[in-house]
């Protein structure tokens, strides 16, 4: 085997000096390196989410999470006048300065004594996960060979696109602005696009699954991150550049990376399930290898919860039934399972949806709406709520607002495991039939080609 020494020898031995023109030399990439730095910085400060136009300053609502976490972040709440000052003048040297001196702060933050937070166990192993939750056990499984499991599958995918490109437009805002601006909404407030982010870490994940089956590993999946994801945000975005830096899960998930219990780990707990049908703890698995990739502890949990109803779906038929069992699922000393318990005893002791959620949302009120908490609430109110209706449930997840996208594709997609085509058309004709991402190989795909992904890997590992 060639030594590194020898490539590097080979390459300087062969190089013959030339002397560059002016227009030659390329000094001028670092300062369009320099640029993108700046750009990523300005963000992280101050922009608006592509979809809907919510304002939002992500490193603002960072810090608030690490508090939420149960750690003192009072240093790096003294710099916030600064840091938005420095924003709106664009002071590319102390904002940028002050960024590097804000994440250290969180980095080194202390514990807080006496926060709740710490009341609560912190599962960062799947072992520890399977000893502290009961997951049911169906006898009969799908045939994954028949037609009516790849029309599980298919509705699956499109009612998935469906309710993110339904929740894209009206995310990162609250009912009562929402229902001030459009009244209630019951469909589309503009023409749908099927671009977002609420698929692209499920496809790397089958792309994973496909080479691997059952055996793969975190590395695996965060590979697939690596080689097809080109971008992320907040916990993601983290994630990504620490994988980049050979930082691999689980310590990819919670180094240096303030988000690590939002929704994203939550967003992409589906496809999970619809690789392990009617096979909850399996489910539960697989999605903690995706999570610890990019979240930690409850914000692992939070997949764990999706990937746990949508595995559930193929079997149970009812919204609120399901729902009540994926809760009973969690693990029993985890801050999640509390809230979800919180939020179903609102529930039984709620007449409507929107009391429900004005309680919840004054409960969340020190969290940031990308936060897994009030968005796994709103998937609970919801599917308690919606008496097994699709458009009902669409309608509540947009209404209550939060991460509107991540919360509907996630629970729509249950609608289409457990009833096949239960949409009507007023969803799927304004939908484009071809489906576009950002995913290295996946830029325009089908949902018959992701149909087909998920049977034909399902096809050869199965196990029941």
């Amino acid at each position: 085997m060639k030594r590194a020494y020898e490539y590097d020898r080979e390459l300087i031995e062969a190089a013959i000096p030339k002397i560059l023109s002016e227009e030659e030399q390329t000094w001028e990439n670092a300062f369009t390196a320099d640029d993108r730095l700046w750009e990523a910085v300005k963000l992280l400060w101050g922009s608006h989410v592509p979809g809907s136009y919510a304002p939002e300053r992500v490193l603002l609502a960072g810090i608030q999470s690490m508090y939420n976490m149960g750690y003192d972040v009072t240093e790096a709440e003294a710099l916030l006048p600064k840091a938005l000052e420095y924003r709106e003048k664009e002071d590319k040297v102390k904002l940028t300065k002050l960024t590097a001196e804000v994440f250290h702060l969180l980095n080194e933050a202390k514990k807080i004594e006496g926060h709740r937070y710490h009341d609560f166990s912190c599962y960062d192993s799947f072992e520890k996960i399977l000893e502290d939750s009961d997951f049911p056990e169906y006898v009969e499984k799908p045939d994954v060979h028949s037609a009516d499991f790849f029309d599980k599958i298919y509705y699956g995918w499109k009612t998935q696109v469906v309710g993110a490109s339904f929740g894209t437009a009206l995310e990162g805002y609250t009912m009562e602005n929402l229902r001030k601006t459009f009244g209630e909404v019951r469909e589309y407030i503009r023409k749908p696009s099927t671009y977002n982010d609420d698929i692209t870490y499920e496809i790397a994940f089958l792309e994973a699954f496909r080479e691997k089956g059952y055996d793969l590993s975190s590395s695996d999946i965060a590979l697939e991150w690596v080689g097809r994801i080109p971008s992320g945000w907040s916990a993601e975005d983290i994630a990504l550049r620490n994988l980049m830096l050979g930082i691999f899960p689980p310590e990819s998930g919670y180094r240096s990376n303030p988000f690590r219990e939002w929704i994203g780990a939550q967003m992409r707990g589906v496809v999970c399930g619809m690789i392990a049908p009617a096979n909850p703890v399996l489910a539960a698995e697989l999605a903690f290898k995706d999570g610890v990739i990019s979240h930690h502890n409850n914000g692992v949990i939070g997949e764990i919860f999706n990937a746990t109803l949508a595995s559930m779906a193929f079997v149970e038929k009812d919204m609120r039934t399901l729902v009540l069992k994926a809760i009973d699922c969690m693990p029993k000393n985890s801050e999640y399972k509390e809230i979800l318990d919180f939020t179903l005893q609102i529930c039984k002791e709620t007449d409507n949806y929107d009391e429900a959620w004005k309680k919840a949302e004054l409960r969340f009120k020190e969290y940031n709406w990308i936060h897994a908490y009030p968005n796994a609430a709103i998937e609970v109110i919801a599917l308690y709520y919606c008496q097994n209706d699709f458009d009902s449930c669409l309608s509540m997840i947009g209404m209550m607002g939060q991460d509107v996208d991540c919360n509907a594709a996630q629970v729509a997609t249950l609608f289409g495991i457990a009833y096949g085509n239960c949409i009507g058309q007023k969803w799927l004709d304004p939908l484009p039939e071809d489906i576009k991402t950002y995913v290295r190989g996946y830029e325009d795909t089908t949902y018959r080609a992701l149909t087909d992904l998920v049977v034909s890997s399902l096809q050869k590992y199965w196990k029941k």
